[in-house]
């Protein structure tokens, strides 16, 4: 794990926003906080200043955490303080300061070109400005920032990674496949019914899919060793898919092509989780915009609620009910619908496919939606480092 020490220049002030204050309980099923999916924290259009030489980076504040997560489609980030009440009841804790996401689509265009476009490097670099400002602004002493799919994949991505330190001070880190399974695990397996005997927990990605195959433990403590059974990571994301086989207009051949071929990635898979036991508790456990998408729409919400979303249960034939909306709205009935956007309704139809193809090799009777990953993942592991719930 790389875990940096950050600070920055001053903040500008049209940046200082307020986050509502929220709790996260690793044994609850709400979370209360801020940073749902859309933009928060400032227009695009501001270009926030970027590093001089004046710009002094030292170490402020004490027991504040920071987790930024750069995937193939967005940035977002958390900033938290654990909760030490000592109450055994109340598991591992922490109540979240500060949030921000927005849709930076830094993988655009990446599978064609094999390259981070110029675009996509200046819209997510104004968006890690705005993340730079926001930890300072809450003296953030202990963050990790990664980048995902987008940046393993492209030919420029240490070229990027090198530029975004020059610009903003910010040291992004790299993951491999294996730790983004490992962290997405972390942050979701509190929602794993402990009375099962395996859980299949996947996170559908811009530029890839997680999948892993969890064991869950009895109790709330500890870290998460041990739990992990099985896990892959499919080059298949909600972006690569749509821009292949398209976004804005699907065809039922073209939904039919995009979930064939996650049941073919998933092969090899399948067969390693073959001999795993399962039992009557069994069920699948998604985390990602799509699923959140999904329960959103389900539950006919007017502005997206991330306390009613977050560890909802939704049945087969629920899922597939909503599904079949989805797929009969036009494009710009999904973009006028407030659980998905125009940002995101040329890409909803791909994470469809990507979970039908999941739901066809691991058949479930429900479905748990984590509205909760990366972040709180790193969170977790960055607070069980330091003993913070001790």
């Amino acid at each position: 794990m790389s875990c940096r020490a950050l600070t920055s220049r001053h903040m500008l002030d049209c940046y200082r926003m307020a986050a509502e204050k929220g709790v996260w309980e690793s044994g609850l099923t709400s979370l209360n906080a801020t940073g749902a999916e859309g933009f928060v924290g400032g227009s695009a259009a501001v270009r926030l200043p970027r590093l001089d030489e004046a710009s002094a980076f030292v170490v402020r504040g004490k027991g504040v955490y920071a987790a930024l997560d750069l995937g193939t489609n967005n940035c977002r980030l958390l900033v938290a303080r654990p909760i030490r009440d000592g109450a055994p009841e109340n598991g591992e804790s922490f109540r979240i300061v500060d949030a921000f996401s927005r849709i930076v689509r830094l993988g655009e265009g990446l599978g064609q070109s094999g390259r981070l476009s110029e675009a996509a490097i200046n819209r997510t670099i104004d968006a890690l400005l705005v993340c730079r400002d926001k930890m300072a602004a809450r003296d953030v002493s202990r963050a990790r920032l990664i980048a995902t799919e987008a940046c393993r994949a492209a030919d420029n991505g240490a070229d990027f990674v090198a530029r975004v330190r020059d610009e903003t001070g910010l040291e992004l880190e790299i993951i491999s496949r294996e730790t983004e399974a490992r962290l997405a695990a972390t942050g979701c397996a509190a929602l794993a019914d402990s009375a099962a005997k395996s859980v299949l927990l996947f996170d559908i990605g811009g530029g890839s899919s997680e999948i892993v195959w969890l064991s869950p433990r009895r109790g709330r403590d500890g870290p998460l060793d041990g739990q992990v059974r099985h896990w892959t990571s499919l080059q298949l994301g909600v972006v690569t898919l749509a821009e292949r086989f398209g976004g804005a207009e699907v065809s039922f051949r073209q939904f039919t092509a995009m979930t064939e071929l996650v049941v073919a990635e998933l092969q090899h898979f399948l067969a390693c989780s073959a001999q795993e036991e399962r039992c009557g508790r069994f069920h699948l456990l998604g985390t990602s915009g799509t699923v959140t998408t999904l329960a959103g729409v389900h539950l006919n919400l007017a502005r997206y609620d991330r306390r009613r979303v977050d560890g909802l249960w939704m049945s087969h034939a629920e899922i597939d009910a909503v599904m079949a909306r989805l797929r009969g709205m036009s494009y710009a009935e999904r973009a006028r619908n407030a659980c998905i956007g125009p940002d995101r309704a040329d890409l909803v139809l791909a994470g469809c496919a990507i979970l039908e193809g999941i739901r066809r090799c691991f058949p479930s009777e429900r479905i748990r939606i984590a509205d909760r990953g990366l972040r709180e993942g790193m969170l977790l592991e960055l607070m069980r480092a330091d003993k913070s719930f001790a």
